[in-house]
């Protein structure tokens, strides 16, 4: 079985704020794609609900949900939501990628 997905404090907080905004759940999809420098790269959506074959991580009532097929790229892997002089921006640290690119929106496997 995949390990879990966590969702840190500062990423659940960036979530629920950017939904209050919207008016919409603080839903926030992870997803996998080709492309990026490094072979994958990581999108982040909000949701309006889970699908039935998501896996969900929920962090102070706000839930991070990916589908299986990203799931075996990122399992055990945990969001954060970072702020530095180079602007603000949700991270994966991914213990399943062998390589990555220095924005750190992708990865290779």
């Amino acid at each position: 079985m995949a390990e879990m997905l966590t969702l840190t404090d500062a990423a659940a907080k960036r979530v629920a704020a950017i939904a209050e905004k919207q008016a919409k759940p603080a839903i926030l999809r992870l997803s996998v794609e080709g492309g990026g420098c490094s072979g994958f790269q990581y999108k982040f959506d909000l949701a309006v609900a889970a699908e039935s074959d998501d896996m969900v991580s929920e962090t102070d009532g706000v839930r991070l949900v990916v589908d299986p097929v990203s799931l075996d790229l990122v399992a055990g892997s945990k969001v954060d939501f970072v702020e530095s002089l180079g602007g603000a921006a949700f991270r994966v640290e991914n213990p399943n990628a062998a390589a990555g690119c220095g924005c750190g929106s992708s990865f290779g496997i």
